[in-house]
């Protein structure tokens, strides 16, 4: 190899860096130079400054990333606690309010209304919201929030309960008040019908009341308090038109006897016979085979005579004022008793 080349290779390299010379250079460079004193403070403080300011812009934006969760956190508690007085305010104000007329007289068990009195007293919390402008602040209302969201829920559920117990208790006694009421129209019926036999004007009413009967029978022991009620209202129509049809025979006999006592009284009263009145005195005179009645008297009936064959001797006594027998000519007739011949 030639030396020359190896020489020029030599020449060529860069120099190296050593420690020595980093020293030398922070000192003063490797020219010999030094820097300034203050510059190391200065980039000292220059870097305190950066880091401060990247520390509080570091925790500004954590803070308002911790503000905006809380916010966040907030309004969903926020919207918990609306939803769940919601379904609480339409259950008190709707069906809680009907239960709440209910008397205990109404239901089979008083004491479900006695705890639904007790459900309704409750109060609710009063709403306060997030109205707090810090994180700390607004994680506190998120706590309070739920448990209002919680209260809410409770007492709807116990609320909801109450209801119910009101509501079944009311059906029960309606149901047994139903079926009470059926079998005691059943018994008036059966009892019609068996006293209303021949009694009618018309016996399709005695019909209609054995096939309302029948049904009634067949649903005294439903459980369905409108189809009981429905068939007692049946039973007790069936039973108004029985009654209307013996009162209607009843009223026909009366008008029929009634007539028939006219007719009789017609009859006897266009009867004619062979004896007179005038003034209040009977007189009577006859012979031994034939002879004639006289009345003398005022009376509606007018006069007349009447004659006749007999054995009729003598005079015929008639009573007197005092009732009395005894006189064989004139006798005074009362008005009102006259008598007929």
């Amino acid at each position: 190899m030639n030396p020359e080349n190896e020489i020029d290779k030599t020449e060529a390299l860069e120099p190296v860096e050593t420690a020595a010379a980093n020293v030398a250079e922070a000192r003063g460079g490797v020219d010999g130079r030094k820097r300034p004193k203050w510059l190391l403070p200065l980039i000292a403080v220059v870097c305190a400054v950066v880091l401060v300011v990247a520390g509080v812009v570091g925790w500004n934006m954590y803070r308002g990333a911790k503000l905006a969760e809380a916010k966040e956190a907030c309004a969903t508690a926020a919207d918990g606690v609306r939803s769940q007085a919601n379904e609480y305010n339409a259950l008190l104000n709707g069906d809680a309010a009907d239960a709440a007329a209910v008397k205990a007289e109404q239901v089979k068990d008083a004491k479900t209304v006695e705890s639904l009195g007790k459900e309704l007293k409750a109060s609710a919390p009063e709403y306060e919201g997030c109205v707090a402008e810090d994180a700390k602040g607004l994680d506190a209302a998120t706590v309070k929030l739920g448990e209002q969201a919680d209260w809410y829920k409770t007492h709807e559920q116990s609320l909801s309960k109450a209801v119910k117990a009101v509501t079944e208790s009311k059906a029960a006694k309606t149901l047994e008040t139903a079926k009470t009421n059926l079998t005691a129209k059943l018994d008036e019926a059966s009892r019609l019908l068996a006293d209303s036999d021949g009694k009618v004007q018309d016996n399709t009413t005695r019909e209609t009341l054995t096939n309302a009967i029948d049904a009634a029978t067949r649903l005294k022991d439903a459980n369905d308090a409108t189809k009981i009620d429905k068939a007692r209202k049946t039973l007790e129509d069936a039973i108004n038109g029985v009654n209307a049809s013996v009162q209607a025979k009843t009223d026909a006999d009366a008008q029929a006897a009634a007539a028939a006592a006219q007719a009789q009284v017609q009859a006897q009263s266009t009867y004619s016979g062979g004896s007179s009145y005038s003034g209040n005195t009977y007189r009577r005179t006859g012979g031994s085979t034939s002879g004639s009645n006289t009345y003398r008297g005022t009376t509606s009936g007018g006069s007349g005579s009447n004659s006749g064959s007999g054995s009729t001797g003598g005079s015929t006594t008639r009573p007197n004022l005092n009732g009395a027998y005894g006189c064989t000519e004139d006798c005074y007739v009362p008005p009102n008793n006259l008598i007929q011949h």
